[in-house]
């Protein structure tokens, strides 16, 4: 079986605060080492109620520190948000203190609404420098080079392993120009999904980083013991996916029954697009959902998320999802 990892947003549950929010990331990073996920990776989203991981580097360093073997990095930093040279020294901090465990995703997207990227004091259309960007960044995480006036100081030559993420064809295309591993955000944007990995294996070119391409493949989650009740932990983030959609963000609501009878027909239609990439369901469900998606699109490692309102429940599926895929090595093995 190939590697599993989590993505985690630190959801903010309705009836919840923030502190609650990273409290559960904190316990969930915890068990996810203990069940076998390779990663743990947050994304920088910022004005947004429901998702408490905008100080990402900040929240990367917690993780690392209440956990000892796990890989632990952003999935990922909006780079058009930062400068190089910040974002440089965030994660070489964090690879000298955690050496050989952080991992570093860059996304070329804000993030957030136009508004808010002005508050962050950068513009929305920084975002066509991105490929420059990236490589200022790798130079700085890279040895020292004769001559070079700027460093980063922690960064230089630690080397952070730099991942692009993208959900069109344009990180697809850049990272396989630059030789880098490349993350598809199919959890939430899959319409481009086929089309982005044949462009990355296919145009991939060898690299200092990378010999082979390297896809990793997003996909939903939510595990339980039965059928009904992992639809029901779904029915969270379909809200939370229409309340998007129609402009009225807020924290993660609570599961209802029968979800897609409050939505209007387009929302509906729009939400089940957009999580098409989604194993719910009981045990025997959900991994032949997620073996479906491995054998359909041959992803080289897979990092699984879930927006689940009860952090019980999100425990539980977490951990039913790598229940099932270590069975499934298993079986594979005995059958070789």
């Amino acid at each position: 079986m190939i590697p599993f990892s989590v993505l985690d947003l630190a959801p903010v549950p309705e009836g919840a605060t923030v502190a609650d929010a990273l409290r559960n990331t904190l316990d969930l990073a915890r068990h996810a080492e203990e069940w076998g996920y390779r990663r743990y990776w947050l994304a920088e989203h910022h004005n947004m109620a429901g998702i408490a991981s905008a100080a990402t580097a900040v929240l990367i360093g917690q993780v690392a520190a209440a956990t000892k073997t796990i890989r632990v990095g952003a999935g990922g930093v909006m780079l058009p948000n930062h400068a190089p040279l910040v974002i440089a020294e965030q994660f070489g901090t964090l690879a000298t203190l955690h050496p050989d465990r952080i991992d570093l995703g860059l996304g070329r997207a804000p993030g957030t609404d136009m508004a808010t990227a002005r508050a962050l004091r950068r513009g929305l259309e920084d975002g066509d420098g991105f490929p420059r960007d990236v490589v200022e960044l790798m130079i700085y995480l890279g040895d020292e080079q004769p001559g070079q006036k700027v460093r980063a100081i922690p960064g230089r030559g630690t080397h952070v392993p730099v991942w692009i993420l993208g959900s069109s064809l344009y990180g697809a295309q850049l990272a396989a120009h630059l030789g880098l591993p490349y993350a598809f955000a199919s959890h939430f944007a899959p319409a481009a999904l086929e089309q982005a990995i044949d462009i990355y294996r296919q145009t991939f070119r060898p690299s200092e980083h990378l010999e082979k391409p390297h896809f990793m493949m997003a996909l939903n989650v939510f595990a339980a013991d039965t059928d009904e009740e992992g639809l029901l932990l779904k029915s969270s983030m379909q809200q939370a996916f229409a309340n998007l959609r129609t402009g009225r963000p807020g924290p993660l609501p609570r599961p209802v029954e029968n979800v897609e009878a409050g939505f209007d027909p387009g929302i509906a239609a729009s939400v089940r697009e957009a999580l098409a990439c989604t194993a719910a369901g009981g045990p025997e469900t959900v991994r032949d959902g997620l073996l479906g998606f491995i054998r359909r699109y041959r992803p080289d490692e897979i990092i699984l998320t879930g927006q689940i309102h009860d952090h019980a429940a999100r425990l539980k599926s977490f951990r039913i999802a790598a229940e099932v895929l270590r069975a499934a090595e298993t079986e594979n093995l005995a059958a070789e």
